[in-house]
């Protein structure tokens, strides 16, 4: 069996797959410095406008990563049911606006990846695989399944049944390959 692919941070060869490479991506309009910031500033987007744009204008995705986790600021009442779908829609912008992105997910053939959180780092049991590699490892899950839709398969985005996005763009608007958009369900 091929060992999976195990990241953290953003040194190659896989750490185009950290959020916090400052790959500019563009959605709907704006630019974010990286797919974090987007990330961040979606749970305020409906509640926080403000604070979101603060996030987006945040000059390093460290910094738009803890103004995200602040709490002082009320957070989308959806976030729960959104959260993967916005992820999708970050990352699917960065590995089809940027062929370098592209070229190390596609390289990465039909392993699994998972986002090491463990070993000291931040322990993250929801987006990684957690001290104890027992977490959800939804950013590996994620990565997995924008390069299937990068390559042409048909995937699911993790939009609740019967949500209709609200200000969220849907994920099958970022389907890009070459200059052909491909719609996914």
């Amino acid at each position: 069996m091929t060992e999976p692919i195990r990241f953290y941070a953003v040194p190659p060869p896989w750490g185009l797959f950290s959020n916090f490479t400052r790959h500019p991506l563009e959605i709907d309009g704006k630019t974010w410095m990286s797919t974090e910031h987007y990330f961040q500033a979606q749970k305020f987007v409906r509640t926080d406008p403000e604070h979101a744009e603060a996030i987006r204008h945040a000059t390093k995705p460290g910094i738009s990563a803890t103004m995200g986790r602040d709490r002082a600021h009320p957070l989308d009442p959806a976030w729960e049911d959104i959260k993967y779908h916005v992820m999708m829609v970050a990352l699917i912008a960065k590995f089809t606006q940027h062929e370098d992105c592209k070229a190390v997910l596609l390289a990465s053939g039909e392993r699994h990846l998972i986002e090491d959180t463990g070993q000291g780092r931040d322990d993250d049991h929801v987006w990684g695989d957690g001290s104890t590699g027992t977490g959800q490892n939804l950013l590996g899950k994620a990565l997995m399944e924008v390069r299937a839709a990068v390559r042409g398969h048909r995937v699911a985005y993790g939009l609740p049944e019967g949500f209709d996005g609200g200000l969220l763009p849907r994920a099958r608007d970022h389907i890009v390959s070459g200059h052909e958009k491909h719609p996914v369900p």
